[in-house]
């Protein structure tokens, strides 16, 4: 069993102990972050006069090789080791002897694994954010091709009103813009090194912390050395983060099921996105959008898991906060596999715009323009609502649509109708009427779509 602070003790570790003890099952994928900052600790301690040129080098040829090898499968990270930091650094010391022993000066195992967390948390919001953005971009080429694709929209999921595909599209591009604006700040906030805090109380060494933050890519380095090592909140605010992905998505995922079903026959979901049953054969069922919608609880556990971990942990580190890695592992494996799971299945749907269409019409969705069409002729809105209320029922009775009812079906409920009504209550009408910031009209619709356009283009340019 290797570790790095046997001096204190006089007999081994409990096989059991030391195993429960252990992280390196799940902390030895924090190898390159690991790596990465051991080189330039290295440097740093070089800048400042701690360690030699000569020991740099050997350090940095020593850690570079570790890294060739684990990536060309040629080491293994095994379980004799008790977690990453000790596997690199007892690999390090055989390799270049003395100087590897010097590596671990002015840092503790608590700023080095608030680190390698904080470089792997940042690496996985930027990851994260760009399949948002390959989303957002499947999503806009929907939406610029079914403008005019008309559809119901829905309250309580009864028919309430017609709106475009493009307009129920937009819904979604407006959360999945929101989530990515989410990462954007989750960045911004953690982006700060705690590397120099040591266990809790900083060192008597010389360190430039600053040198080690510009190096790794950070803002800064962190204000409070036991802040920078006992708390992970940004761990907790990206967990947060992907779990509203994850809603968005299993409400989009829902959706999806439902317009799959043969009652609506909205969409066909391609082949590659679907299974079969294995015993009823005309089935295609929607498991990945299911799938999807189901692992929403997963994401969620591991955001409970560590605010019940980090909620009464007092100062300093505390090794209970080990506990903040195999479950948010988990969650960003399954959120960006979601991710890019649902953009393959949205952007291969096929879409049937007639069922759609009709779909609108025989729900009574253009129920409010009818009332709309009486209040422009002089009738009250409240009785207005009364008379369509009246003139719904009628055709309930008799298995019609709106506008499927004869002029003097009309006039019979109310007098003030007129031929104009059939035109009034039409799906074109009906939706380009709706001309407001954010309504589904063509106009609107086209500059909400630009709107759309313009912030990719911007947060390409920024990537």
């Amino acid at each position: 069993m290797a570790q790095l602070w046997g001096g204190r003790f006089t007999k081994e570790t409990d096989k059991m102990v030391y195993l429960f003890n252990a992280s390196i099952s799940f902390d030895k994928r924090l190898y390159k972050q690991d790596i990465k900052g051991s080189k330039v600790h290295a440097q740093m301690l070089k800048k400042q006069g701690i360690i030699s040129k000569e020991e740099e080098t050997a350090i940095l040829e020593g850690l570079d090789s570790i890294l060739k090898d684990i990536e060309a499968g040629d080491i293994a990270i095994t379980e004799e080791y008790e977690d990453i930091h000790s596997f690199v650094e007892a690999n390090l010391i055989k390799r270049v002897g003395d100087p590897g022993k010097k590596l671990h000066t002015g840092r503790s195992r608590n700023d080095q694994v608030a680190l390698d967390m904080r470089m792997y948390i940042r690496d996985e919001v930027t990851q994260t954010g760009e399949l948002i953005i390959k989303l957002l971009e499947t999503l806009l080429g929907l939406m610029e091709n079914n403008i005019d694709t008309y559809m119901p929209g829905f309250t309580h999921l009864q028919k309430a009103q017609p709106v475009t595909l493009a307009h129920h599209l937009g819904a979604y591009f407006e959360m999945f813009k929101r989530d990515h604006l989410r990462l954007k700040d989750i960045y911004e906030r953690m982006n700060y090194c705690p590397l120099g805090a040591g266990a809790l109380a900083g060192t008597t060494y010389p360190l430039d912390r600053e040198f080690v933050a510009k190096e790794l890519g950070f803002y800064g380095a962190t204000d409070n050395s036991m802040d920078s090592v006992s708390d992970r909140d940004y761990v907790i605010e990206f967990l947060a983060a992907a779990c509203t992905i994850m809603m968005h998505l299993g409400r989009f995922c829902e959706e999806i099921i439902i317009w799959n079903s043969n009652e609506y026959k909205y969409i066909e979901i391609d082949d590659a996105y679907s299974t079969g049953s294995s015993i009823m054969p005309q089935k295609k069922n929607p498991d990945i959008a299911e799938l999807i919608r189901g692992k929403c609880g997963r994401v969620y556990g591991a955001l409970m898991s560590i605010l019940t971990t980090m909620k009464g942990i007092p100062l300093a580190y505390n090794k209970d906060m080990q506990e903040d890695k195999e479950l948010t592992f988990d969650a960003i494996d399954t959120v960006k596999g979601c991710i890019s799971l649902f953009d393959g299945m949205i952007g291969t749907v096929r879409f049937n715009c007639e069922n759609m269409a009709n779909s609108a019409l025989r729900g009574y969705s253009n129920a409010t323009d009818a009332a709309d069409y009486l209040v422009n002729k002089g009738v009250p809105f409240r009785d207005a609502h009364g008379i369509i209320g009246r003139l719904v029922l009628y055709c309930i009775d008799n298995n019609k649509a709106i506008h499927e009812l004869e002029l003097q079906e009309f006039k019979a409920i109310c007098p003030v109708f007129e031929e104009d009504i059939y035109k009034a209550v039409s799906l074109e009408a009906c939706v380009e009427k709706r001309l407001t910031k954010g309504a589904p009209g063509h106009e609107a619709m086209i500059k909400e779509i630009e709107k759309c356009r313009e912030f990719i283009k911007e947060i390409r340019q920024e990537n």
